[in-house]
């Protein structure tokens, strides 16, 4: 719903669709953003439980899945969640073809794998949300330890989104200036134990969250907004998202989804950035990788 409601506000669709399996619970929501109509700009709200009322979506955002409980791991959610795909994704991919699909429940990189096999989409158009708000959490704090606006930090963490993400150091800039020499310019002294540390406070961010208010809402909601608008308006932007990443960085072993600077627009996924990594980064990057493919072993797919 915070999904929704940024994509609402900032006037990104003609029309929405809210799909629920929960008939009132949907109803309600509907309602109440309906009843919101005179402070927004004009969108045709629609919900149903029937996948019929989402015929010829041009995005389609599916946030479906069993909540993550304090303390537990988003690799254990996924039998949960894979069930619930099956129900899910063919009867959207049925009613809308063309459209791209935009994964944000978690796991996120094996549920868009998952989605991809069962769409049976070109890989394109099957993207997870991944770790672009991991990236946005990383230039929050960077912005917040340098006493900078995020805005001018250029920052990625690349990978699983999850534990075994990877802070692409080498390549941070805060104002264009590469950040380990802004650094030295600004005579802050840097360790490898603080950069380490603000990594490891994003991975735990949203387990911070969860366990304070129960779930995490409106940053995942801006941060898929941000992703509608740059497919939608085809903006051509560059985000770290997931994407089928066999043959990218020296990635092999089978067909992975992962974060990647992508850029995207009107036509999904248009390229993958060729980032220069350190040999470190790539080894990370790598293990990322292996990560998810015993994940996906386990679910014999």
């Amino acid at each position: 719903m915070a999904i929704a409601q940024t994509i609402l506000t900032q006037d990104l669709a003609d029309e929405l669709a809210l799909i629920d399996a929960k008939a009132d619970k949907l109803r309600g929501e509907m309602l109440d953003l309906q009843h919101a109509a005179a402070f927004l700009p004009r969108t045709k709200i629609v919900a149903s439980v029937d996948y019929a009322v989402t015929v010829g979506s041009d995005l389609c955002i599916v946030t479906a899945g069993a909540r993550q409980n304090p303390g537990e791991s988003r690799l254990n959610l996924l039998q949960r969640n894979v069930a619930l795909f099956s129900h899910i994704i063919p009867p959207l991919a049925k009613y809308s073809p063309d459209s791209i699909l935009l994964i944000v429940s978690n796991p996120v990189d094996v549920l868009t794998y998952v989605s991809w096999k069962m769409s049976g989409f070109p890989s394109n158009r099957v993207i997870g949300s991944g770790t672009n708000l991991d990236s946005s959490r990383f230039r929050f704090l960077i912005a917040d330890h340098l006493d900078v606006n995020a805005q001018d930090v250029q920052a990625y963490i690349v990978g699983e989104h999850g534990d075994s993400s990877v802070a692409l150091w080498s390549t941070i800039s805060v104002g264009g200036v590469p950040v380990l020499s802004f650094l030295e310019k600004q005579q802050i002294a840097y360790e490898k134990e603080t950069l380490e540390n603000i990594h490891k406070a994003v991975v735990e961010s949203a387990y911070e969250v969860i366990s304070l208010k129960g779930y995490t809402s409106w940053a995942i909601g801006y941060s898929v907004a941000n992703l509608a608008r740059s497919l939608l308006r085809d903006q051509r932007k560059i985000h770290p998202v997931s994407v089928l990443a066999k043959g990218f960085y020296g990635i092999d072993g089978g067909d992975v989804f992962l974060s990647l600077p992508t850029q995207l627009g009107r036509g999904g996924v248009l390229g993958v950035t060729n980032i220069h990594l350190t040999d470190e980064e790539m080894e990370r990057l790598r293990e990322s990788a292996k990560t998810i493919l015993e994940v996906q072993s386990q679910l014999g797919m």
